[in-house]
C-alpha cells in the first residue's frame, strides 16, 4: 500500500509532524488495509516515511518513521525501550508517562507507569492493531505486575473503534498506591479519570511548597486531592478542596487520611462555579486559591467559550484571595495556547481590579516531553501569581 501526497501539503509534514490529513493525499495505490502500514511519498516521488492508514479518519495517515525500516514487533519494542531510556535519563522512573504519543514517535499511544503497573490507551485504529506487540514489549522490558487498558474514551469512535477497558495481563487489584514527592496516593486505574491519575502535574505540585506554608488554602476542581494534600504536607494551616464529583471527593478524603493530613485537609462535593461566586460575595478570603479545571473544549469551534470559562473562574478565584496572596491556576486545553492563557489571566485580573505578579509559569512534567511544532504536545499551562489590591 502506497500513499502519495499532494504537491500542496502543510509544511509541518516535512518539518516532522506525523499527521497527514485526507485533503493532503493525492492517491493511495495497492490494496487498502484499514489500520495497515503504508509507504508514504511526496508528490515528487521521494520517500516521506511509513505510517498506518485509516481512510475513515480525518487523520488518514499517522507516520511512525521517516526511515525505510520494517514496522514489526521489534520496532515497537525498540521505541518503547527508547522512551524508557529517556525517562531514566530525566529522572522519571517510579511513576511516569512512559509513552506520550507523538512526542515519543508513537502516535496515538499513551502508556502510564504506576510503579509495577501499566495503563495503556491505543487511541487510533492503526495503533490498536499493534496492541499485542505493545503488551509483549512491556512484558519483555519490565516484567510488570499488571497491565490494564483504558480505551473507554470517545475519541476511539472517530477511528471506528469501540470503547473498552479491561485487563491485558492476569487480573490484579485495580486500586494501587503510588508515592509522589514524599506522599502516598491511591490510584484507581479501572474507574479513575483518564488512566487513573494525573502524572503531568507531579513537578508543579512541588512548586507550591513555600507559598503554602502557614496558609489558608482553597482548591477547586480538586479531583482526588493531590494539590491540596501537597499544600497540607508543605505546612498549610487549613485546606479545603472542592469538586463536583462525590466519588472524587471520597477518594480525596481517603488520600488525606492515608497521609495523616485529614485534620488539616478536607474535601466537599459542590459545584465550583456556583460556590466561588457566592463565597466571594460572602467575603470569604484565602491566602492561596488553586484552580485545576478539566479541559473546557476539545474542538477549535469552542475556543472562545473555553477562554470565557477560564477567565470567569480565575476572576472569581482572585476575588477570594487576601491582599498579597497567591493564585495557582492551570489549563490542560491544548487548543488554548500558552500566550492566550496568560492573556486570559491578565484580563481576569483587570476585571477583578487586582494586580498580579508572576511567580512561575510552567508546562507539564518532562516525562510528557514537548516537541516544537507539535502543538498537541505542549498542552498544560501552570501559573502561580501573587495577587494584590490596586
Amino acid at each position: 500500500m502506497n500513499v502519495y501526497l499532494n504537491k500542496k501539503i502543510a509544511l509541518r509534514i516535512a518539518n516532522g509532524h506525523p499527521w497527514i490529513f485526507n485533503n493532503e493525499i493525492d492517491k493511495i495505490t495497492g490494496q487498502v488495509t484499514e489500520g495497515g502500514i503504508a509507504d508514504v511519498f511526496y508528490a515528487d516521488g521521494s520517500f516521506a516515511g511509513k505510517g498506518y492508514v485509516n481512510t475513515k479518519s480525518q487523520i488518514t495517515v499517522r507516520l511512525l518513521t521517516r526511515k525505510k525500516e520494517e514496522i514489526n514487533d521489534t520496532f515497537f519494542l525498540n521505541r518503547i525501550q527508547e522512551a524508557w531510556q529517556y525517562r531514566q535519563k530525566t529522572g522519571y522512573t517510579e511513576n511516569c508517562r512512559l509513552v506520550f504519543g507523538e512526542a515519543d514517535y508513537l502516535p496515538a499511544l499513551i502508556i502510564d507507569k504506576f510503579n509495577d503497573y501499566f495503563v495503556l490507551q491505543t487511541l487510533s485504529l492503526g495503533m490498536d492493531a499493534w496492541k499485542p506487540a505493545i503488551v509483549k514489549a512491556l512484558e519483555t522490558i519490565f516484567n510488570p505486575k499488571g497491565i490494564y487498558e483504558r480505551n473507554d474514551v470517545p475519541v476511539r469512535e472517530l477511528e471506528g473503534l469501540q470503547q473498552q477497558k479491561g485487563f491485558l495481563s492476569q487480573p490484579f487489584d485495580t486500586t494501587i498506591t503510588i508515592r509522589e514527592n514524599g506522599l502516598q496516593f491511591y490510584v484507581d486505574v479501572k474507574n479513575g479519570q483518564k488512566t487513573g491519575y494525573f502524572l503531568d502535574q507531579q513537578d508543579n505540585r512541588r512548586a507550591i511548597e513555600h507559598i503554602a506554608k502557614g496558609a489558608d488554602v482553597l482548591g477547586a476542581f480538586t479531583y482526588t486531592g493531590t494539590f491540596e494534600i501537597h499544600a497540607a504536607h508543605y505546612g498549610a494551616k487549613s485546606v479545603l478542596g472542592i469538586d463536583i464529583s462525590e466519588n472524587a471527593v471520597e477518594q480525596a478524603n481517603k488520600n488525606a487520611a492515608l497521609n495523616g493530613l485529614d485534620k488539616i485537609c478536607r474535601f466537599e462535593a459542590v459545584n465550583a462555579f456556583d460556590v466561588l461566586k457566592s463565597w466571594a460575595k460572602d467575603g470569604r478570603q484565602y491566602d492561596m486559591v488553586m484552580l485545576d479545571p478539566p479541559a473546557f473544549t476539545k474542538s477549535r469551534e469552542n475556543i472562545n467559550k473555553a477562554v470565557t470559562g477560564y477567565k470567569e473562574i480565575n476572576l472569581r478565584g482572585m476575588k477570594l484571595i487576601k491582599n498579597g496572596g497567591f493564585l495557582v491556576t492551570s489549563s490542560c486545553t491544548n487548543l488554548v495556547s500558552p500566550g492566550l492563557f496568560l492573556e486570559t489571566i491578565e484580563a481576569a485580573a483587570k476585571d477583578a481590579r487586582k494586580k498580579i505578579r508572576q511567580v512561575t509559569f510552567k508546562a507539564q512534567a518532562s516525562d510528557h516531553p514537548i516537541i516544537w511544532g507539535m502543538e498537541n504536545t505542549n498542552y498544560l499551562k501552570f501559573l502561580i501569581v501573587e495577587v494584590s489590591d490596586k
